[in-house]
């Protein structure tokens, strides 16, 4: 597994859920947020407003994509000055589902121009969230422009066909399409982080060759008895040059985050399977499962098995 891929599959829990919505002009929708989960708004027809609780209002068009990393509160309407006089909306509301983007219609009959969204979030797991998740901005808009962008306009375009015109399989391929669009929009988003911006943090981490194959060493074997030494190896660098570049842009020394991983995909093991404790401590580097209890309690505040055993 490569770095990014990891990123997604241990935050997120479930399926990710999603309406198909048809609104008709005029109109306005409140989202409220959502904790623990990242929200997204695909516009597949017309157009409309997204209207922010500070800042200024953003238009969306065909194809652009809105990702909210931090499931943060927005509103959607026709137009910017448009009266926004329909409820809050919890994603419930529009019926969102665990198998494929439901038909909901707006209520009002209106027959004024229409947008069609498919709107909808990723749950996520806050105690496995890697820390490049945490730093991305509340918001983050992909406008459609598909020289640019062609992966990501491939993939909505696709979503619009499915959701538009359910059919057999559809239940199985919009999942799969939302997992796509996600990696997507996070891809984009490193590739476009100016290189000002790319100085220090965790953006700036992943799109360094040395120190993501570093990463993608310590990911694809976290029980490699690794050092220093070693993941500089794999780096191409000197320990020392190593060490210092990979504190500067992730905030830990490369062992404690070698640690952090073995313990994140230690918490994902003991709830989705059930391996004894003296198979999942050997798969994430430790041969004593004393040792490796003693590791988990400091990282996640309990021992492996209450963990496993938490509702």
């Amino acid at each position: 597994m490569d770095v990014l891929s990891d990123v997604i599959t241990v935050a997120r829990t479930g399926r990710p859920r999603s309406a198909y919505v048809r609104w008709h002009a005029p109109w306005g929708q409140r989202f409220a947020a959502v904790p623990g989960s990242a929200g997204f708004q695909v516009v597949l027809e017309g157009s409309c407003w997204l209207l922010p609780h500070d800042g200024a209002p953003l238009r969306l068009d065909a194809g652009d994509v809105l990702f909210l990393p931090h499931g943060s509160g927005h509103t959607l309407a026709d137009h910017f000055e448009s009266e926004v006089d329909a409820p809050t909306c919890a994603p419930n509301d529009l019926e969102l589902t665990e198998s494929y983007a439901s038909d909901t219609v707006d209520p009002t009959g209106r027959n004024g121009p229409v947008t069609v969204v498919l709107c909808g979030a990723y749950r996520l797991d806050p105690s496995q969230a890697h820390p490049f998740l945490l730093t991305l901005p509340e918001l983050i808009h992909l406008p459609a422009d598909p020289t640019r962008y062609p992966e990501l306009d491939a993939a909505v375009r696709l979503l619009a066909a499915e959701v538009g015109n359910p059919r057999l399989g559809t239940s199985a391929t919009v999942p799969a399409l939302l997992d796509t669009l996600l990696m997507y929009i996070l891809r984009i988003w490193l590739a476009r982080q100016p290189q000002a911006e790319r100085a220090t943090g965790w953006a700036a981490a992943l799109n360094d060759p040395a120190l993501t194959a570093a990463l993608h060493a310590i990911h694809r074997a976290p029980a490699e008895p690794w050092t220093v030494a070693k993941l500089a190896a794999e780096a191409g660098l000197s320990r020392a040059a190593f060490a210092r570049r990979f504190s500067a842009l992730t905030g830990q020394p490369p062992l404690a985050y070698l640690t952090w991983w073995r313990m994140t995909t230690a918490a994902r093991l003991l709830r989705a399977t059930d391996a004894p404790l003296r198979a999942i401590a050997t798969q994430v580097g430790y041969t004593s499962e004393f040792a490796f209890a003693n590791a988990f309690k400091r990282t996640h505040g309990r021992a492996p098995g209450t963990y496993r055993r938490k509702d």
